[in-house]
């Protein structure tokens, strides 16, 4: 792959790992398969992108590099496996920015909390009712969109960010900082999305309700 883009465009300015993927699954059901299945996804699939980019052409001609991670802070029940790997991805992230430094290359992460994508429809039914219940439990009381999980990264890709590496930006909603004490959280409808993309369509879960969709 990294060949492909060097043979097509002669260079790799900007790297970012978004690849990923998990399901909902309580810790002591998870098997050794499912386990490794998403680690190796989520967190090894990432370090070798990482390493055959930097080594076929960052090291000599600096970059940056965006890895994609989740909110994880404070544990992730029900989903151990994905919430270990991109645990993990934040701290190799944070272990290259230092060692690539020298190269001229900065590394940062982005961590996503609910975000109303496609993503949402490959869940199966039991997960995706829990999903929505999710905006009534955070600050701003709703889901993000592409748009500003896009917003996040351009900017660490950009050379505004020049002095950024070893950082995580969220993109949440103030998630993990709802706290009992806040429980229950005052209903409002005071924060507007970004409408970056004027493609952009709503998962059919959002529009079509749970019912409709399939599971995997």
């Amino acid at each position: 792959m990294v060949d492909g883009v060097l043979a097509a465009h002669g260079r790799i300015d900007g790297l970012v790992n978004n690849a990923g993927g998990q399901y909902r699954q309580p810790m002591n059901k998870i098997s050794s398969k499912g386990f490794e299945a998403v680690v190796r996804l989520n967190l090894f699939g990432g370090f070798m992108v990482m390493r055959e980019v930097y080594n076929r052409w960052m090291e000599k001609n600096g970059g940056s590099i965006v890895n994609i991670i989740a909110d994880i802070w404070n544990g992730w029940p029900n989903y151990a496996h994905s919430g270990a790997a991109r645990g993990g991805m934040l701290t190799l992230s944070e272990s290259a920015a230092s060692e690539w430094a020298p190269s001229g290359v900065r590394v940062n992460c982005v961590a996503p909390g609910g975000i109303a994508s496609s993503g949402f429809d490959t869940y199966e039914p039991e997960a995706q009712k829990e999903i929505l219940k999710f905006p009534l439990a955070i600050p701003l009381q709703r889901y993000g969109n592409v748009a500003e999980i896009s917003g996040a990264i351009v900017y660490l890709l950009s050379p505004v960010a020049a002095y950024v590496t070893g950082a995580t930006i969220r993109v949440d909603g103030g998630a993990p900082n709802a706290r009992l004490c806040w429980n229950p959280p005052q209903q409002h409808s005071k924060s507007a999305p970004f409408a970056g993309f004027h493609l952009d369509v709503p998962p059919k879960m959002l529009t079509e309700g749970v019912k409709s969709t399939s599971s995997r």
